[in-house]
């Protein structure tokens, strides 16, 4: 808890065109008018309600801004929101909150179970944005306690995690609560019309592409005198892989997952590597570069780097049988294709995920990205693994297949040693590829 995951905007550095104007058909922009595809679960809601309660856990600046994301999905829905708690490891970030939206004391909680505490009000919705470590404990709660669920991702840190979130999505369904992970590009416009275009035939089969987050260390914390083992790892959570679960997870997720929604499935295995030259805290690699094999021949290459002073870029590109597009840009078809233009509630894709939240939650048919999200984060934990062990790994090996020694791997700390205060600092230095 406390400081908040780091994520951009909407608005995603592009790579530099690699085709010529010959090759963009123009007729991909529709002219005119289009057909508007009606916001999602429009025809399907059923009444909203004047007012609804929601609470947050995680108060540092990722769990702020979702809550100001939530808060504008109301107005945008002319629902009235009422924020009933705020919970967060720390107890000045949850007090610094609570002075924004008046909240009494007594809907204050502070300390590794807030969450708990959280879950006892009588909110209706749930949001999460605790470092990715916790999300399988905070998770199961709020689905225990029936609230509807925002998760920001990603959803755990090791393959036994990221089951549990798999197995407590199944419980959500079975109580009909909506369930919306925090991979905005799935709600933006652009990419939605991409994604329809690919499932047209507008580029072919996708036979390849890469897919990059090229940037710096977001921020580090150094330990402070006599700071505790917990409260430094806390406070430091983004530079340590057992609170994190490394930048490839916690960060460049975003782009394999677009990777894994207009391919339709999670690759096979993951081979690749990494390592670490610059970074001065935590345990974590610089940079790593991942080959995705996702059968059928078909291999996207997943790299990403923090490293200060080095060219920046974030972004995907695709290569079809018979065309190429970006992941929310162009496309290059001579096919002709067109789709209509999608029509979303606002151009802000991460204040769009909470509408679709809201807005599923009351159609009788609840949103439930719980399976989705946690396939997509097994999928980063694998090239992870691979980069840190050196070993080809296989997707199976951490969600079906019992006999691989990946499938119960567990970081060493994890969540419940926050909760019993049980913490005992990893050692801040990288694993060693070839070496247990």
């Amino acid at each position: 808890m406390g400081v908040a995951c780091f994520r951009f905007g909407d608005k995603f550095p592009r790579m530099s065109n690699p085709l010529t104007r010959r090759e963009v058909i123009g007729n991909l922009t529709l002219a005119g008018a289009a057909l508007a595809v009606a916001p999602a679960f429009a025809a399907s809601s059923g009444p909203l309600p004047a007012k609804i309660k929601v609470a947050l856990i995680g108060c540092g600046g990722r769990g702020t801004g979702a809550l100001g994301q939530f808060i504008a999905a109301c107005k945008i829905l002319g629902i009235e929101p009422e924020v009933v708690a705020l919970g967060d490891a720390f107890d000045d970030k949850v007090q610094r909150l609570g002075q924004v939206y008046k909240l009494p004391a007594n809907k204050l909680f502070s300390g590794y179970d807030a969450y708990q505490k959280v879950m006892a009000t009588d909110c209706t919705f749930v949001l999460m944005a605790t470092p990715p470590a916790f999300r399988p404990v905070h998770f199961a709660a709020a689905i225990e306690a029936g609230k509807h669920c925002f998760i920001e991702k990603p959803v755990a840190v090791d393959p036994v995690g990221a089951r549990s979130i798999i197995a407590t999505g199944e419980k959500a369904k079975g109580k009909g609560l909506a369930v919306v992970a925090g991979t905005q590009r799935r709600h933006s416009a652009s990419y939605q019309k991409n994604k329809a275009l690919i499932e047209a035939g507008a580029i072919g089969a996708i036979r390849g592409g890469i897919v990059q987050w090229n940037g710096t260390v977001p921020w580090l914390k150094r330990r402070g005198d006599g700071e505790s083992d917990a409260s430094y790892m806390n406070h430091n959570w983004l530079n340590f892989a057992e609170l994190s679960g490394d930048h490839i997870v916690e960060q460049h997720i975003h782009n394999v997952d677009v990777a894994i929604w207009f391919l339709g499935r999670p690759p096979v295995s993951a081979l690749g590597f990494g390592g670490r030259a610059r970074r001065e805290t935590g345990n974590m690699f610089d940079f790593f570069s991942i080959d995705y094999d996702f059968g059928d021949a078909v291999h996207i290459h997943s790299q990403c780097r923090q490293i200060t002073a080095t060219t920046g870029h974030v972004g995907e590109f695709f290569t079809g049988a018979e065309g190429s597009c970006y992941g929310g840009g162009k496309v290059f078809s001579k096919k002709g294709i067109t789709v209509s233009d999608i029509k979303l509630d606002t151009d802000d894709s991460m204040v769009q995920e909470h509408v679709d939240l809201i807005r599923s939650a009351f159609s009788g048919s609840p949103l439930n990205d719980a399976r989705q999200i946690a396939e997509t984060t097994l999928a980063v934990i694998m090239g992870r693994m691979s980069a840190y062990t050196g070993e080809l790994v296989r997707f199976a090996d951490l969600l079906t297949n019992e006999n691989s020694p990946h499938y119960n791997f567990k970081f060493a700390v994890g969540p419940k040693d926050f909760e019993a205060g049980t913490v005992k600092l990893p050692a801040e230095v990288p694993p060693i590829p070839g070496k247990a």
